[in-house]
This record gives C-alpha cells, sequence and structure tokens, in this order.
C-alpha cells in the first residue's frame, strides 16, 4: 500500500478568472485552433503532447515567440533515448532571446543582503553585454570555448553569461562558497579560458574574502587567459597574486562605445551550459546542456506552468552553484523582470526576502522547502507583517515539501496563490513533475508531470506502478536531456548514469509515487546522494577530502533523517582511524575544517563518528546504502554480496545518532 493519503480537501482551487486568464489556457485554445485538438482539461493536454511531440514542441516555440530559424524538421531518430535529436535545421541564439528589449523598464533588481542595491534597464543589460562579448572576443574567445564564473548571484554574473552565449561559447558557474578543490574539480576539468570571479561576498551580514581562493584557483587552471575580478566587497584591490587578473572596469573599458552584440546563429544543440553532478562516485560528472533545449524548456515551463507573464517580478532564492540560477535567469526570455538576491535569506530575522517582495511587487517567490520549514519553526507570519498583494505563486524545491509546510505556506503566508512544489535536476536543467495554475493544490503533493515530459513511475521490473512508491522515468525523448558528459566521447558513462536500469527509459534516480489526485510525492533519492536542507551532496567530494588527514584511513558518509520524521537528513561521518587512535574532539574539528575548506559549508558532517571497519562489496566498493539502512534500523538487502558483511554491527545502534 502506499505510504501517502490526502484525502482532505485542497488546500487552493483556482478561481475561474485565474483560470481563464492563465498563460496554459491560452495555450490550449492555440493549439485547439492550430491543429483541432480537443484538450477539455489537463490530463487531456498533457497525453496529447506527450503523444504528440512534434506537435507539441512546435507549439510551444510559437507561443514563446522564440527567436530565430525553426527550419522543417522537428524531430530526427525519435524513438532513440538517447539518440533523439530535436529541430536539427533550427538556427539561433540564447542570449538574442534573453536579450529581447533595450528599454528603459526594469530587467533585474538586485539585493546583495542589506548592504547593496542595484538595478539595471533592459538598454543597461544589453549594453553591459555587448561590452563584455566585445571584451571576450577581443581575448579570442570563440564559439565551442569555456567562460567560467566563480560568482554570487550578481548582475555581472548574468552579464557574463549572456556574452559567452552571444558568441557561442559554453558556460559554466560555481558558488564562491566552495573551496579551492571544489572548484578545480569542477572548471579543472573543462579548461575554461576566461574566469569571471568576485573578491568576496556578504553572508549574514559578514564579509567573507575570496582573493586568497582566487589566486590558488587561478594557479590550478593553466588554460585561463584572463581573470576578470568583480568589486563588490572591497574598494581597492591588490591583484598581483592572480595571475591574468583585470578589474572589471578595466576589462571592458576599452569597448565602451559598442552599442552593438553580434548574435552568432547557431544550432539548437550547440552547447550553452556545463553543469555538475553532485560527485557520488569521483569528481563531478560535466553535464553537457544545448541552448534551443534549454531556452524551450524554460519557456515552458515559465510561461504554462508557472504562469510568468511580461511585467512579472521573478524571484528565486538560489547560488551561482545550483541550477535553479540558470532556471530563473531564463525568465527574461519571458518578459519578467529578475529579482536576484545573493546573501542569506534569513537576514532580518527571516524577514529579508518578504521585505523584497514588498518592496519590489514580486509576483513569483522561489526558495526552498528549508527556508520554509526555518521560517514556520521560526514563527513568522508574512501574511500580518508585509504587503504581498502581488503574489501569485510561489514555488518550491531542493527536496520535498511536506504537507505542515504547504499548511503554513496558505495559513502565514497567503491564502490566495498557486503554491507549485517541483522537481527535476541538473540532469535536465529543469523539471519533471512541477506546478500548474488550472489545477487544485493538494497538501504534500506536487500538482502534475511536465508537458512534454512523457513521466511514469516504474518498479523493480520495469513495469508502471500505481498505489506504491517505486522509481521515477521519463519514457520518452524531450529536448532538455543533455547532450552528454565532458569527456565522454562514446557516451558510455551517460548511458550508464540515465539508461542501465531500464534499456530506453530514462531512470532518474528519484523514489516517488502518482497520487490519486494524478499529482506527485517525491519521497527521496533512490540513490546514496547526501541532502541536509535540500542541498544534493556528493558523497565522493567529502571523502577525497576527509581522507586527506594522516589519521583517517578511510570513512563513509550518510545522510540520517533528522529529526525523524521531518523529511530533511543530517550529514553523518563514520571513520575508520589508524591502529591505536581515537577520535578526540581536537580531530573532529580538523576534520570538519578541512572539508569546509575544500567543499563548501553544507558538506560539514553534523556527526562524525569512529568505526572499527567500513562495509564493501566483494568488488571492493563501499556500500553506502547498507550502512543508512542500518543506521535507520531498516533491513540490508542482498548481504551475500558484502566481502565483510560483520562490519555493519559497528554501525547498530549508535548512542551517538540519537542526539
Amino acid at each position: 500500500m502506499s505510504a501517502f493519503h490526502s484525502s482532505q480537501a485542497p488546500l487552493w482551487t483556482p478561481s475561474p478568472e485565474r483560470i481563464a486568464a492563465a498563460g496554459i489556457t491560452a495555450f490550449a485554445r492555440q493549439v485547439e485552433a492550430r491543429w483541432g485538438r480537443a484538450l477539455p482539461d489537463y490530463p487531456a493536454l498533457h497525453a496529447w503532447s506527450v503523444a504528440f511531440p512534434e506537435e507539441f514542441w512546435v507549439s510551444v516555440w510559437a507561443f514563446g515567440e522564440v527567436r530565430g530559424e525553426r527550419g522543417s524538421v522537428v524531430l530526427e531518430n525519435g524513438g532513440a533515448m538517447p539518440g533523439a535529436r530535436w529541430f536539427p535545421e533550427a538556427r539561433l541564439n540564447f542570449a538574442e532571446n534573453l536579450l529581447r528589449s533595450r528599454d528603459d523598464t526594469d530587467a533585474l533588481v538586485f539585493w546583495g543582503e542589506d548592504k547593496v542595491k542595484n538595478r539595471l534597464s533592459h538598454g543597461d543589460l544589453y549594453r553591459q553585454v555587448a561590452h563584455f562579448a566585445a571584451a571576450l572576443r577581443e581575448q579570442g574567445v570563440v564559439a565551442g570555448d569555456r567562460v567560467a564564473a566563480y560568482m554570487p548571484n550578481l548582475p555581472e554574473t548574468l552579464v557574463a553569461m549572456l556574452a559567452a552565449a552571444s558568441i557561442g561559447a559554453i558556460f559554466s558557474s560555481a558558488s564562491p562558497d566552495f573551496g579551492v578543490q571544489g572548484v578545480l574539480d569542477r572548471f579543472g576539468q573543462i579548461e575554461p579560458k576566461v574566469l569571471l570571479a568576485v573578491d568576496g561576498y556578504y553572508y549574514n551580514g559578514k564579509v567573507v574574502d575570496c582573493l586568497d581562493k582566487l589566486a590558488a584557483i587561478t594557479a590550478g587552471l593553466p588554460s585561463l587567459k584572463r581573470v576578470v575580478v568583480v568589486p563588490y566587497v572591497h574598494a581597492h584591490h591588490d591583484l598581483s597574486g592572480v595571475p591574468h587578473a583585470r578589474v572589471l572596469a578595466d576589462f571592458v573599458k576599452p569597448f565602451a562605445d559598442v552599442t552593438e552584440i553580434a548574435f552568432e546563429p547557431l544550432p539548437f544543440d550547440h552547447p550553452l551550459y556545463v553543469m555538475y553532478s553532485s560527485g557520488t562516485t569521483g569528481v563531478p560528472k560535466c553535464i553537457v546542456h544545448a541552448a534551443g533545449g534549454a531556452l524551450l524548456q524554460h519557456i515552458k515551463e515559465q510561461r504554462l506552468h508557472g504562469d510568468v507573464k511580461p511585467g512579472d517580478r521573478l524571484f528565486y532564492f538560489t547560488t551561482c552553484g545550483w541550477m535553479m540560477w540558470n532556471w530563473l535567469v531564463s525568465g527574461l526570455a519571458s518578459g519578467a523582470t529578475l529579482l536576484l538576491y545573493d546573501g542569506s535569506p534569513m537576514m532580518a530575522h527571516g524577514n529579508i526576502l518578504f521585505d523584497y517582495a514588498q518592496a519590489e511587487g514580486m509576483t513569483h517567490f522561489g526558495t526552498s522547502a528549508k527556508f520554509i520549514d526555518g521560517i514556520a519553526k521560526a514563527g513568522l507570519k508574512p501574511r500580518e507583517t508585509h504587503d504581498l498583494g502581488a503574489l501569485r505563486a510561489m514555488f518550491s524545491t531542493g527536496s520535498p515539501l511536506v504537507a505542515e509546510g504547504f499548511e503554513y505556506v496558505y495559513r502565514e503566508i497567503k491564502a490566495d496563490l498557486c503554491l507549485s512544489s517541483i522537481s527535476g535536476g541538473t540532469d535536465i536543467i529543469s523539471c519533471f513533475v512541477l506546478g500548474n495554475p488550472t489545477l487544485p493544490v493538494w497538501a504534500g503533493e506536487i500538482q502534475c508531470r511536465g508537458l512534454g515530459m512523457a513521466v511514469d513511475v516504474f518498479d523493480e521490473t520495469g513495469a508502471p506502478l500505481r498505489g506504491d512508491k517505486g522509481e521515477l522515468v521519463c519514457t520518452r525523448p524531450f529536448p532538455v536531456m543533455p547532450l552528454g558528459f565532458w569527456n565522454d566521447a562514446d557516451g558510455h558513462k551517460y548511458r550508464a548514469a540515465y539508461f542501465e536500469r531500464f534499456a530506453g527509459v530514462w531512470c532518474h534516480g528519484d523514489f516517488c509515487e502518482i497520487t490519486a489526485h494524478a499529482g506527485l510525492v517525491i519521497h527521496g533519492r533512490s540513490d546514496a546522494t547526501l541532502n541536509p536542507g535540500g542541498v544534493r551532496i556528493g558523497t565522493a567530494e567529502i571523502y577525497r577530502q576527509v581522507e586527506k588527514l594522516h589519521e583517517v584511513v578511510e570513512s563513509l558518509v550518510i545522510g540520517q533523517e533528522w529529526p525523524a520524521g521531518s523529511g530533511d537528513v543530517r550529514v553523518v561521518l563514520f571513520v575508520k582511524l589508524r591502529p591505536g587512535l581515537a577520535l578526540d574532539e581536537a580531530l573532529i574539528g580538523r576534520i570538519r575544517q578541512t572539508i569546509r575548506d575544500n567543499t563548501t559549508p553544507r558538506h560539514v558532517p553534523a556527526r562524525v563518528v569512529q568505526v572499527e571497519d567500513i562495509p564493501r562489496t566483494k568488488s571492493g566498493k563501499i556500500v553506502e546504502l547498507a550502512v543508512r539502512a542500518v543506521v535507520h534500523g531498516q533491513p540490508v538487502k542482498n548481504v551475500e554480496a558484502l566481502a565483510n558483511p560483520e562490519a555493519l554491527a559497528y554501525f547498530r545502534d549508535r548512542a551517538e545518532l540519537v542526539s
């Protein structure tokens, strides 16, 4: 039987007026007129979008007013997964589709905690991109080169991305809270020609300097021809220790008279972004995403599922190390003003994002389930303290939003909005399942499967499953499937990552179920990836740091559900030490500091526990899933596959893990 039941009334039902005014309703009427389809409700619309993908994606192209040449062929090799190719004759430029306006209305607004506020008009943004693109060309950047950013969520990061995309260069970003090794594990693989980096950033009211780390990162990236430093927290800079470095103003100054951008017309599947996996089994995999697929998918998700309209004010709390940044900035293609924020979301006692929403007339508020849980526990009641009259939609992702979180939003934030829990991943730089402004919202449920996405739930044999939990899969090709992995010429690693479990079917690694309302509930990852506070963390990134320490022989890390029943996890690290050594507070402190210095604060374990041995398979692989099961009092499957099953006893009923 299902572990999830929802028999109560929906928390929100859209009014007939909201349904009539929704973008997805207008889209359905256009489809009916163009293709002669009868689409009386969302199930019919979704079924058509999956059964007739050529009609659907052509319709998204038209509804989104995509700039470019579409060509006559929509889909080649449509029965192959992977292997299908979308719009093979098309030519477009991603940046041109985001820089549609050059007027004086707001393109973006920026808040850096309570320290910095800024805004750029569409004309300002266009001019800054023109200058940066000209400077990149002067450095010899051409289509296919990589431009990387070690940046907070600043306007300059967006400018650099758009400038790179205008040329056809591939953009990749990492948040400045990553340590040196974490950055080199990512950018070292793709060998960027230009690096945009910040001098520091604000977090929780404090200044965090980045220049020392930047010097070490630059030294580890011999491919760099230029490092462009963005002044954010310091007035003056000594860049003598950073090779190839120039301050941003000096980098673009020679091109101040440039007023036009030469947008390169590129194939639909020209690479746009390199994103990174969590690094569970080694250095992070570099996932390559195409410009056309990302553009079409984001237009679909924002204009249809999110009901983003021209003039709306779109916000998502995100860093530049998370795919939600890439999703957010695409809002320019739908005519939205972007509301950017960098720093702690808990400034002003958790009120700063609602201060921002009120000040800027925010229409779409994107955040994480962890933030919603945090402000609920803090007792915030934004409906009483802030004017949120413009707010129509709230998005939540990063981890499953529990029913209590849904109830809190409608009780204490706003009763009349579409609360959309959404889920997808870096792998597809978008969503498989998400919201819908024309459907009711049920506590704890994601409203629907995405249009054009043949999402299903399979049991272990690959048969569709209803009324119970199974693997989230997608059974047909979609345009935002990755082009592949960097340095995976024959596609072996790519196929193994998504198509090995079920032949010809994308298996995403989420454990989920379809509800009685045709919604979905995500019960967590079905692999060993950690997910504290809704941020996916790869275990290998922790192992590489811990096992640098002389005292540590080997280690194993899991996510322990904590508090029990909350749906959240804390990171627990088990260490096997050299003979005769005992874990003490000093060594625990060094372990945590090493992890913090070289990854991010989110990687730091809440508990560090000494064990005598680490269980392994007969082929020598450590078994995180088995240990996680033991810690949670669950049975371990396939014990016979272990070379040393007796080691599991060291993880059972540990006193260190009950508080």
